[in-house]
């Protein structure tokens, strides 16, 4: 393969390459940064990157941080020592490209995508993958105990998810759910699908934030806690809730202990460490709805880089910034690289590569069929922490629902939403 990749290299000029391999030699001295906010890849950026600085002669080194995006960027901003290319999430491609990113408008891979963002008219994010988040599910472990094929068409509405978990329990499986207690995953994933599911997004958030949001009587609000109390009351970890350690909740589904979590794709990183079941996947959240809801996941695109705007910045070190990500969009390693290595869903329709995982190829079939509810990107920053707390005390069952409605207005209504 390096064979072939040099001599294309020796052969290939701008303006005769058909198909794009790997960027032409640079110069020895430019050398780019990567901030990766993906931890679950950041090993295989790192073996990638020395790869790939060895093929192209570009110097690469990839970063990770466990610290909120913007709160670790702006550092480096503050330092003036950007890095070249950011992996950052949506909302922060909306408050940060007009002062430290480049427009992307121009390159290539803009037009094999649908899920490049940017503001004013640009596109500044280039999405690293497609994300979907929704009800994970072990077919084997139901097929055990029902003895016939899932299918998770037949339980799209609430009432038939309720009879197939006393199925399931009448069978033998006596907890068949299991709740990750995980502030991100019961704010930024569960409790956000509350206001993607609405008819209008935008202006329920600005109802939220003037206080005119009513948000116990709001359907689609009790339509998912009604869900979630289905969860609450079947879960595995019902009397502590609270203590269950995601690991454990994650093996029990991969193992067939447990028949249902909500989650997204991403959760196969954990679940493929144990001794998973191969029938998995994923599935819309159960509601008794009828404006389609119940027949789609929730998400997008995902992880964005961008390219940085400053002086710190070279115009050679943002050329093989953006050689860096015509690679990852056209290549054959490139893609290979999203898929294979990364275990990540292509943003890009060029990528024909078959994902392996199951989640990310239920989450395919829902994006390629339009069956997707768009992300709500710009939730703010203490989002997480705050309403993420407020979860966890509506799971301990320290707050009902109507109190747990009433702070989450409360926290609306005294934070400012993100503008964009």
């Amino acid at each position: 393969m390096k064979k072939r990749i040099s001599m294309a290299l020796a052969m290939a000029t701008a303006a005769t390459m058909a198909t794009v391999s790997v960027p032409a030699m640079a110069a020895d001295d430019v050398n780019i940064t990567i901030f990766n906010s993906k931890m679950e890849v950041q090993s295989q950026f790192e073996e990638k990157a020395a790869e790939y600085s060895e093929e192209t002669g570009v110097g690469v080194e990839v970063y990770y941080s466990s610290d909120t995006v913007a709160a670790h960027l702006a550092t480096k901003y503050s330092a003036n020592d950007p890095y070249t290319l950011a992996m950052v999430d949506a909302k922060d491609i909306y408050s940060l490209a007009k002062d430290h990113a480049i427009d992307l408008s121009d390159q290539d891979w803009v037009k094999e995508t649908d899920y490049a963002i940017g503001i004013d008219d640009q596109i500044n994010g280039f999405p690293t993958c497609v994300e979907a988040r929704g009800l994970i599910y072990n077919a084997d472990a139901i097929e055990a105990i029902t003895g016939e094929k899932f299918n998770p068409e037949d339980y799209k509405t609430l009432d038939a998810f309720k009879e197939l978990l006393e199925t399931l329990k009448k069978g033998g499986m006596e907890t068949p759910t299991g709740i990750m207690k995980e502030d991100w995953s019961l704010e930024a994933h569960f409790l956000t699908q509350v206001y993607e599911e609405q008819p209008d997004v935008e202006e329920f958030i600005s109802e939220l934030h003037e206080g005119k949001a009513d948000l116990i009587n709001n359907e689609k609000f009790n339509s998912l806690m009604d869900f979630f109390d289905v969860m609450m009351e079947n879960n595995y970890a019902k009397d502590s809730a609270i203590a269950a350690e995601r690991e454990t909740t994650e093996m029990m589904l991969a193992e067939g202990q447990i028949a249902f979590m909500f989650g997204g794709n991403w959760d196969w990183s954990v679940l493929n460490a144990y001794d998973y079941s191969e029938n998995m996947g994923m599935m819309p959240v159960p509601q008794n709805t009828d404006d389609g809801s119940n027949e789609k996941l929730v998400g997008g695109g995902s992880k964005f880089f961008m390219i940085d705007s400053s002086d710190a910045t070279s115009d050679e070190q943002r050329q093989a910034a953006k050689d860096f990500l015509t690679w990852l969009a056209d290549s054959e390693e490139g893609q290979s690289f999203i898929v294979n290595d990364c275990a990540l869903i292509p943003a890009f329709s060029n990528n024909k590569l078959e994902v392996a995982d199951p989640l990310g190829k239920s989450v395919k079939e829902y994006a390629d069929a339009g069956q997707l509810i768009g992300n709500y990107n710009y939730m703010p920053d203490d989002s997480i922490s705050v309403c993420g707390a407020i979860c966890q005390k509506y799971l301990a069952g320290q707050i009902d629902r109507a109190e747990f409605a009433s702070e989450i207005e409360d926290y609306w209504k005294n934070t400012a939403p993100v503008e964009h």
